[in-house]
């Protein structure tokens, strides 16, 4: 608890059990808040949507066996994404590992390959300095999960303690520094090329890059296209911003993309579901890959220019040598281009035509929201609605299960977002099949005072399974009907949360100002047509060109 407190931490989620009750009886002891939970995976979701928004890891704690087996599918999405978090497991004692005992996991080998690190103290002495290097490298470099897992008998017997401050850690060296070199070839070919394109990806966010991106866009005049995990690191009401791309990214943005000539890539490891097919994407681009993990380049696609580094210390770079370059302003050619293929998505693409279309209650939500609340969302054909029809304004304000797509992440990341951003509304975009997954949630925000908003887009069916079903099965549906079980305002109200089902744009308007006045988290159950698809689409192991648009 000592050590945990040196690293600033005011809260931890957990669940206790028998293995790691030496560690919750000074918890008990200590000034730390104890935010229970129902499930340890939601532990991890809650310590993960935490270290989002704060930017410093997230703790959860789980006991030994089951306890740890339930918190990897967390901790696995932190992985992903590159999230920021600690978690703290009880384990047998030291003599009895490896001897089947009750509640034994080898959760160290199990974790190993979704984690940047793992410990497991053998003697007391050794945890402080366990949770010293826990904390700096889940937050350093690229970000991600730490396991500390804690022996009982470690817990309990005494020794002197040593809390250092220094530190070394054999063979990691975190490379944050700017490479002044590369980006001043960067700088040439951006300038060189007829049809630039910038990609922010989701390390423009961890870095919190969002001014010094948007200054580089700005002084080249370059039009900015994000990936999903991106979505948010560039104002979506800007002139040069084009949304996502991918397999639902904005039809604009997948066209342009398609069209460009060089790619300034920052912060993104070229994910499938963002370029399509890798030999396609590539095929007529050159690519400038800026990120701080340098085992991203060139992994997925060929970079002629790589930048290694913290991506805002780059970008800082840039936009100092840009200010002493003579800067072309193509406003006739490919600006004038873009500004023109965006006005025909926006009056051409067509959206649902039902009162309660998809787009039409994001577009709701976005309007009645504060620009600087928190989004985040669940896994599903309502993510994707979100990624096309809830624009982000404020940058670092939208976060998702991306990597993993982890379906139940989003409504306990909202809470342990709000735990970090208390003074802000926070909503979790939902989908019944996901959040039906992490419901027993709801039990922790109501009784720890942790309010949210769950928007709820109820097509009473599991609805991207159900697409696919209907795209390339020739609508064989099997396994996505939920038959309108459970009602969840009931739900809702059964756990002394705030239920309301809003059938109109009118009922949803006064729903959201209702739950951004609640004291306790709010449930809109908002039904749709279980028919209605996400739209545009681009298939599996096909190119971004060709994306199937709504007819």
């Amino acid at each position: 608890m000592k050590s945990l407190q040196k690293e600033g931490v005011k809260q931890v989620f957990g669940l206790p059990g028998g293995a790691n009750l030496p560690i919750y009886d000074e918890l008990f002891k200590s000034d730390i808040r104890h935010i229970l939970v129902r499930h340890e995976q939601s532990a991890a979701h809650m310590a993960d949507g935490f270290g989002r928004v704060s930017r410093k890891p997230g703790v959860c704690f789980a006991t030994s066996g089951p306890g740890a087996t339930n918190i990897l599918t967390g901790i696995a999405t932190a992985q992903a994404d590159s999230a920021p978090m600690v978690a703290v497991t009880g384990q047998v004692p030291v003599h009895m590992i490896g001897k089947d005992a009750f509640q034994e996991s080898d959760i160290i080998g199990m974790a190993n390959p979704v984690v940047k690190y793992a410990f497991q103290p053998r003697e007391a002495s050794e945890v402080p300095l366990a949770v010293k290097k826990g904390f700096y490298i889940a937050e350093t470099g690229r970000p991600g999960p730490v396991l500390i897992d804690m022996p009982k008998d470690v817990q309990q017997n005494e020794a002197e303690m040593t809390f250092p401050d220094e530190f070394k850690i054999r063979g990691y060296h975190p490379w944050t520094d700017p490479d002044i070199p590369s980006i001043e070839k960067a700088i040439d070919m951006l300038l060189h090329s007829e049809r630039p394109i910038i990609l922010a990806g989701g390390g423009t966010i961890i870095s919190s890059a969002f001014a010094e991106l948007q200054a580089v866009a700005e002084l080249m005049m370059i039009p900015v296209v994000t990936t999903f995990k991106g979505k948010g690191a560039f104002p979506e009401n800007h002139p040069l911003s084009l949304g996502p791309i991918g397999m639902h990214g904005h039809a604009e943005a997948n066209k342009l993309m398609t069209e460009a000539d060089c790619v300034l890539a920052i912060g993104t490891r070229f994910s499938d579901r963002s370029v399509g097919t890798f030999e396609e994407f590539e095929k007529k681009l050159s690519i400038i890959h800026m990120d701080v993990d340098p085992a991203e380049i060139g992994k997925n696609q060929t970079a002629q220019v790589a930048v290694v580094g913290d991506v805002r210390a780059s970008l800082k770079i840039m936009v100092k040598m840009l200010a002493g370059r003579a800067l072309k302003k193509d406003q006739d050619g490919w600006f004038a281009h873009v500004k023109k293929v965006k006005e025909y998505w926006r009056e051409n693409l067509k959206i649902h035509p039902g009162e309660m279309g998809a787009a039409k209650i994001l577009r709701k939500l976005r309007e009645m929201l504060p620009h600087e609340s928190i989004v985040t969302t669940e896994v599903g054909q309502h993510q994707m609605w979100a990624s096309l029809f809830y624009d982000v304004i404020h940058p670092g304000t939208f976060f998702s299960s991306t990597g993993l797509g982890t379906m139940g992440w989003g409504f306990p990341a909202a809470i342990g977002a709000k735990v970090a951003r208390p003074d802000v509304p926070v909503v979790d975009i939902a989908g019944d099949g996901s959040f039906n997954m992490t419901e027993n949630s709801l039990a922790t925000s109501v009784l720890e005072g942790i309010p949210v908003i769950v928007f709820l887009i109820n097509n009473f069916t599991l609805g991207m399974v159900a697409q696919w079903q209907r795209t390339f099965y020739d609508r064989r549906m099997i396994g996505v009907d939920q038959k309108h079980c459970p009602d969840y305002v009931k739900l809702a109200e059964s756990y002394g949360a705030q239920g309301i089902r809003a059938q109109s744009l009118d009922e949803l308007g006064a729903a959201i100002k209702a739950g951004l006045k609640s004291d306790v988290s709010t449930v809109i159950d908002i039904p749709i047509d279980p028919e209605e698809d996400v739209l545009p689409f681009v298939a599996p192991g096909t190119p971004l060109k060709d994306m199937i648009l709504p007819s």
